[in-house]
């Protein structure tokens, strides 16, 4: 592999890390969001 592709794959391998995080926080806070909001009082006063 030559110096490029090895910089090429340290850089996608070091980008791809917080991007799986900070999805995975993502679709955890929607999906937590949404299961709030089933169980909140729709009743208004």
């Amino acid at each position: 592999m030559s110096t490029l592709e090895s910089v090429i794959w340290h850089v996608l391998g070091y980008s791809a890390m917080p991007v799986i995080i900070l999805s995975g926080f993502a679709i955890v806070a929607a999906i937590s969001l949404w299961l709030l909001s089933l169980s909140k009082d729709k009743e208004i006063d």
